[in-house]
């Protein structure tokens, strides 16, 4: 199925960092945070398209990428701390691909279709808020991270 009748399908919504959205899950069960209340579980739909790209962003829960339909995406996370990075090729098992990756709550994440394009979900716990939802591009300092081995990774801070 195409990517435009999967967005249209699954009523899917334009993201901030790129792609499409819809939240399919907000657990009703709450749990307590440093940073307050939080549903114990969110789940969404992600997708995207040849040519779009989810822009380094970072998150302070845990998420997991689960892989449904599509092509190969590349899935990246980069510890600011440690300035270790790991890249995730998500895709059918069948064909050697991984099929779930986790970003670490604190790690910085980018994500890019290698070919055609990709339905995933994201699971994250606690739950999601945009509020905790930072674009890296506006943190101090996040240029630095972005020279030598990592410098062909710089454009995914920015949108197309």
């Amino acid at each position: 199925m195409p990517a435009r009748q999967l967005i249209e399908s699954l009523q899917l919504s334009p993201h901030p960092e790129g792609g499409w959205y819809r939240e399919l899950y907000r657990s009703a069960t709450q749990v307590e945070t440093p940073r307050g209340t939080r549903s114990a579980l969110t789940q969404i739909y992600y997708l995207l398209e040849p040519g779009q790209f989810s822009r380094w962003h970072v998150i302070d829960s845990d998420e997991i990428w689960h892989f449904y339909a599509g092509g190969t995406l590349e899935l990246f996370g980069y510890d600011p701390v440690t300035q270790q990075q790991e890249r995730h090729l998500l895709g059918h098992a069948l064909e050697g691909r991984e099929s779930v990756a986790v970003i670490k709550a604190g790690d910085w994440q980018a994500a890019r279709v290698l070919d055609g394009f990709a339905l995933v979900g994201c699971s994250v716990a606690p739950g999601f808020e945009f509020s905790e939802f930072r674009f890296v591009s506006a943190l101090p300092g996040h240029a630095t991270h972005f020279a030598g081995e990592q410098s062909p990774l710089a454009a995914l801070a920015t949108l197309l």
